[in-house]
């Protein structure tokens, strides 16, 4: 059944037939969508996608690589063949094939030759649906043979004598590169009387006395071995004749009047014709009945080689080269034939059916003599092959009828002539594959009203799936005729509203089955300007102001943003922008211009624009000021190729003396309308020498200026047209970068039509490579401003040069840049990747660097890809991330920051290049070692009682290693704020809950606790708590107060009972007392105490507690964790401290922020330069200053 295809947009009837797309196509163009997941699924026949070519030419001294690469579904299996027989690798222990692919390995350099395995060798990829093959590889040792000795008499001659030197290289493969040099390896040099031939002969047209030398050495360069060879020298003398008589030209080569040449279609076609005369003859060429081709044709050594390239049958003919000197004129004929390879009109293309479908194979090629077809089935003469009922064979193609799966296979077709042949592998996959939808489900579209809106359904199924398009829940039809199908799938709603806001479903179907998916559209309001800024002419050195209001969709978020004359807006703080309104201050002269308000959305934007024109304050009374009046009269004269004289006269200067005045032209010819600036001359001045370039059709206008600006331009002079020239420059910023890997590409900045000097504009395009002894390669190219080498070895250095020319002539010889052919993946991954452990969180990784020549690309670094994918104390699996660190330049070695301790790491190495990454290294493991842990989670303190609290808490996040067990560390805090005994207790590591008993009842405790691996102690976390009161003491009740996070006591007793605070009372009673003694005692002196002075100069450190603005107490806090104090703290008061309340913390105790821990957890404090304190042992009080202490310390 033929499918058919519909035409690319086709609108829906307004009939009651559903809106049904029949996306079918021609019986040999299904294509398979590049989906992975899709291509994963699917079977497909091999496909051979790399071989070698089929002329290989090996280098003896490498091993030999024959590439074979093919894909397939399932993956095929590969076989070879040398010479048409089986070639069996097993039984040779030289050869090996790559694994997972067909390429061969050849290991010549520990043993054999490699002229044993010359010979034809093809590959062969099959796996159950088909077998394709590639090339016939003829596989052929270079060779570069010595030159025969021979024995070479001197040759001596009398001056005008022609002459012609031998070279004969020995035949090598690849043929040689012929080079004259002597001894001291310096190229002789060569001229229109002296050049070499293209058979490598030295010719001479006549010889001069300085020819005479016994140096004369022909080379031969063997470049795939990269040799030379060279012949014995030849002597040459030239005597000195009394007069040399001149005569007319004759041909050296070729031989007689005429002659035949043959090439191939596609190459370079070379004729020579070299002769000889006194004086020396000039070489010109013309191809009879028939124009050489302009920008194909090159003239090499000096002229007398004619090259064509590219060339095509149409170029068969009749050549004619013509030696002409002083004396005479000789003509040679040279019929040139053209014929040509197989070459493809049509190459047969891979086809896939589905079961009872028809389909056909072309394949058409054509060449000179006419190519013969033939066909193969999986690689063997169709004649023979299996047969297949549902193929026919006619000529070039095989038609295929109601297909079954059992009809895949793969076809090769070869076109050949005695020139070469073609072959070309193509499968026809038959697949039966119920349809699917390969969209997104719930995707979400959004499209501005009033616009088009497109809805996806990329689909694919075999037989072609026929889509089918539904809007709402309901599941009704579209049935309007407002809609537009795509090929693809794709609904188009050209003029989207409101309305068209919904659930749009897709449905394909075809007899396996059906598919379907949902989208979504939502249409938004466009975003309008409701008021638009308005032009405004304001004085110099007022305000201004423009209004722009956004009217928006509510769901769309816009952005506004000011431009002046389409940029950004000065940097300067007189600009200003609120809401919906620019604000201009102190507005000047330079602010005048276009403002535009642009309102962006995510789906769209809109602009509103006004002009500001800034005028000069109206002066009262004073003259009128402003800028000149334009000026009249321009006239040219003394016109000349180069300058012409332009005068004008003065426009009022409007109370402002003219400074200047400014000529600007226009070229009418290549850019009119536009006009440049030309030159300025004094205000003074009304005439002025203007330079010309050539080929410019000139128009001059001045402009005045005066100290308020400028003055309008004049009305445009006559034009004047200058004589073309040759340029005068060559482009601009020529660079060599390739874009492929066998690519050249040369760009340059093209010469405008001012600098072309000139009509026919080119360039010429120079390029080779810099460490070869190449000729430059040339060629003309139109006025662009790109060049494209093909063919090109992989990342070598090129010089450049390229040169302007016009129909005048060539611009001066231009300058030779340096660049690169195209660049590859680096080839070769980094060896010798070790990785040593530095510390548990660092790691240093070294590798061997890899050979410069295997990068093919500029080096730019070396990456490194690591990663952990398990936890060694949790033993969890995680989401693989992948962490790269670059390092960049031919660095070896690296350090890995930031790892996680106790943890297993994996990493690689790879080499980069400006094409990408290279192979990856072999994957290193390695492991870090423990760390200390993070502080534990949590800790809570629960359950008071009058001689026991109960603790709680979670382990650490961060264990970074296998807990052994947690220290916990705690001490009572009495009433007058000192620290009691420390008590040290280990806790096993499985727990979590610790009960701690026999404690004082009503008594203030702080707790640190931390946890432990084998590599130390982790961070603490500290808490504090209260046990209750044993209420049969209890002087009177207080209700609870609890601080937030802290476990307190349950009930309180009355402060004013206290011991602490009756003596607290009479200390500060004490000190009241002293205080006014002090005081009598400086009265009666008359003098001032120096006390405060002194303090001043020298404060006491422990004297710092006390707080000089309001004289409260300073209270300790946790610097660790800078928690603020709890309610029911040791206050007076209401025994509640807020945190702003409290200068006092725990540097009192030893334990405030100039506190830090050692690796094993202790403590180390430090206070106002004093020695480092440890928490109170025993009964003994801490020497930290208390507020008792700092009293005392004051008196």
């Amino acid at each position: 059944m033929q499918l058919e295809i519909m035409p690319k947009k086709k609108r829906l009837s307004a009939g009651r037939v559903p809106l049904i797309l029949f996306l079918c196509q021609m019986i040999s163009a299904l294509d398979v969508p590049l989906d992975s997941k899709l291509l994963e699924d699917l079977v497909q026949p091999p496909t051979i996608t790399q071989q070698s070519p089929k002329d290989y030419i090996v280098d003896p001294r490498e091993n030999i690589v024959i590439q074979c690469e093919a894909q397939g579904k399932p993956p095929p299996s590969f076989s070879w063949t040398q010479n048409g027989t089986h070639f069996d690798i097993d039984k040779d222990p030289l050869v090996t094939m790559k694994a997972g692919s067909g390429t061969l390995i050849i290991n010549i350099m520990s043993e054999g030759k490699a002229e044993t395995y010359e010979g034809v060798y093809q590959c062969t990829a099959r796996n159950e649906r088909g077998a394709a093959i590639s090339n016939n590889i003829v596989v052929r040792p270079s060779r570069s043979p010595l030159w025969t000795k021979e024995k070479l008499e001197p040759i001596t001659l009398r001056s005008g004598q022609s002459l012609v030197l031998p070279c004969r290289p020995p035949i090598g493969l690849p043929p040689a590169i012929i080079f004259w040099m002597d001894n001291s390896f310096q190229r002789l040099p060569q001229s229109e009387r002296v050049s070499q031939g293209l058979n490598g002969d030295l010719y001479f047209s006549n010889v001069l006395p300085e020819d005479s030398r016994e140096d004369y050495i022909c080379y031969a360069r063997f470049n795939h071995t990269q040799t030379i060879q060279q012949k014995q020298p030849i002597s040459v003398k030239v005597i000195l004749a009394k007069s040399s008589r001149e005569r007319p030209p004759t041909f050296l080569t070729p031989q007689g009047n005429a002659s035949n040449k043959e090439e191939l279609r596609g190459n370079v076609l070379s004729l020579e014709c070299i002769a000889e005369g006194l004086p020396t003859p000039i070489i010109y060429w013309i191809k009879e009945d028939g124009t050489l081709p302009i920008n194909r044709t090159f003239y090499r050594n000096f002229q007398k080689t004619l090259q064509i390239t590219q060339v095509s049958e149409a170029d068969s003919g009749k050549y004619q080269c013509i030696a002409k000197n002083a004396l005479g004129v000789i003509h040679h004929t040279i019929s040139v034939t053209v014929k040509a390879a197989p070459y493809w009109i049509m190459a047969p293309q891979n086809l896939v059916l589905s079961p009872g479908e028809d389909g056909a194979l072309i394949c058409r090629a054509n060449g000179n003599p006419k190519p013969r077809i033939s066909w193969l089935s999986n690689g063997v003469p169709i004649e023979i092959a299996p047969d297949d009922p549902s193929r026919k064979i006619n000529g070039d193609t095989i038609i295929f009828s109601s297909v079954q799966e059992r009809s895949s296979a793969v076809y090769q077709c070869n076109a050949s002539n005695e020139y070469g042949y073609l072959l070309g592998n193509a499968f026809v996959n038959v697949l039966a594959e119920p349809p699917r939808i390969l969209t997104s489900e719930n995707t979400l579209y959004q499209v501005i009203a009033n616009r088009p809106a497109l809805l996806d359904c990329a689909f694919f199924g075999s037989p072609l799936p026929t889509i089918e398009w539904f809007k709402g829940t309901k599941g009704s039809a579209l049935r309007e005729d407002t809609y537009v199908l795509h090929e693809n799938g794709t609904l188009e709603i050209p003029v989207a509203q409101k309305d068209s806001t919904g659930t749009y479903t897709c449905v394909a179907r075809n007899k396996l089955g059906m598919a379907k998916n949902e989208v979504h559209l939502e249409i938004k309001d466009p975003t309008r300007i409701i008021k638009q800024p308005e032009y405004a002419v304001v004085q110099r050195g007022s305000t201004v102001s423009f209004e722009c209001k956004v009217k928006h969709d509510h769901t769309l978020i816009p952005t506004v943003i000011w431009l002046k004359d389409n940029g950004e807006l000065p940097s300067d703080g007189r600009f200003t922008v609120d809401k919906d309104q620019l604000v201009v201050a102190d507005v000047s002269d330079n602010d005048g211009g276009t403002y535009t308000c642009l309102a962006n959305t995510t789906l769209d934007n809109v602009s509103a624009s006004a002009v500001l024109s800034v005028v000069a304050p109206t002066p009262t009374p004073a003259p009128i000021y402003d800028v000149p009046n334009p000026p009249f009269d321009l006239e040219l004269t003394d016109q000349l190729d180069k300058s012409v004289q332009l005068s004008w006269t003065p426009g009022d200067d409007n109370n402002s003396p003219i400074t200047k005045f400014i000529i600007e032209y226009e070229d009418a010819m290549h850019e009119a309308g536009l006009w440049h600036h030309q030159t300025e001359v004094p205000g003074t001045q009304t005439t002025a020498q203007l330079k010309l370039s050539p080929y410019v059709n000139y128009s001059f206008r001045v402009m005045a200026e005066n100290s308020l600006g400028r003055s309008l331009p004049s009305e445009a002079s006559e034009q004047y047209l200058t004589k073309a020239a040759e340029p005068d420059k060559n482009p601009m910023t020529v660079e060599g970068l390739g874009s492929e890997p066998d690519n050249l590409v040369i760009t340059w900045q093209p010469l405008n039509g001012f600098e072309s000097n000139g009509p026919g504009l080119q360039y010429k395009v120079s390029w080779r490579q810099k460490d070869g002894d190449d000729e430059w390669t040339s060629v003309v190219v139109a006025n662009v401003s790109k060049y494209i080498v093909s063919g090109t070895p992989t990342f070598v250095p090129y010089l450049i040069k390229v040169q302007a020319l016009n129909d005048v002539g060539f611009a001066p010889e231009p300058a030779v840049i340096m660049g690169h052919s195209g660049e590859d993946l680096p080839m070769v991954a980094p060896g010798n990747v070790h990785v040593t452990v530095v510390n548990s969180t660092l790691a240093e990784v070294h590798w061997d660097p890899v050979p410069l020549k295997s990068v093919r690309g500029h080096l730019q670094g070396y990456r490194i890809y690591y990663w952990t994918d398990q936890n060694s104390s949790k033993r969890n699996r995680r989401h693989i991330e992948k962490k790269i660190l670059t390092f960049q330049g031919s660095k070896t070695h690296g350090m890995l920051p930031g790892l996680e301790p106790f943890s297993h790491y994996t990493l690689n190495v790879r080499v980069v290049n400006g094409k990408g990454e290279g192979p990856a290294s072999p994957d290193r493991v390695f492991h870090t070692p423990e760390g200390v842990p993070s502080a534990p989670s949590s800790l809570k303190i629960v359950n008071p009682t009058l001689d026991s609290l109960t603790l709680e808490w979670d382990p650490p996040s961060h264990p970074n290693g296998i807990l052994t067990e947690y220290t916990l560390k705690y001490q009572p805090i009495n009433s007058t704020h000192e620290l009691g005994p420390l008590v040290d207790l280990k806790i096993p590591a499985n727990k979590t809950r610790w009960t701690l008993k026999n404690l004082n009842f009503s008594t203030r405790y702080k707790f640190y606790f931390y946890a432990q691996t084998s590599a130390g102690s982790g961070s603490q976390i500290t808490e504090e708590a209260v046990t209750t009161v044993d209420e049969g003491k209890m002087a009177g009740i207080l209700p609870p107060d609890v601080g937030a996070g802290k476990a307190m006591a349950s009930r309180q007793v009355d402060i004013a009972t206290q011991g602490w605070f009756i003596g607290l009372m009479c200390a500060v009673a004490l000190l009241i007392l002293i205080l006014l003694i002090v005081c009598f005692i400086r009265r009666n002196k008359g003098g001032k105490y120096p006390v405060k002075e002194k303090e001043d100069a020298h404060p006491d450190p422990e004297i710092q507690p006390m707080k000089e603005d309001d004289g409260t107490f300073g209270e300790y806090s946790d610097a660790e964790d800078h928690k603020p104090l709890k309610k029911g703290s040791r206050t007076p008061s209401d025994r509640t401290v807020k945190k702003e309340d409290s200068d006092d913390s725990l540097v009192d105790y030893g334990e405030g922020v100039n506190g830090q821990f050692n690796e094993d957890g202790s403590f180390i404090g430090q206070y106002s330069g004093k020695k480092e304190k440890e928490p109170a042992e025993g009964n003994e009080s801490s020497e930290a200053p208390s507020p008792v202490n700092a009293m005392n310390s004051f008196v």
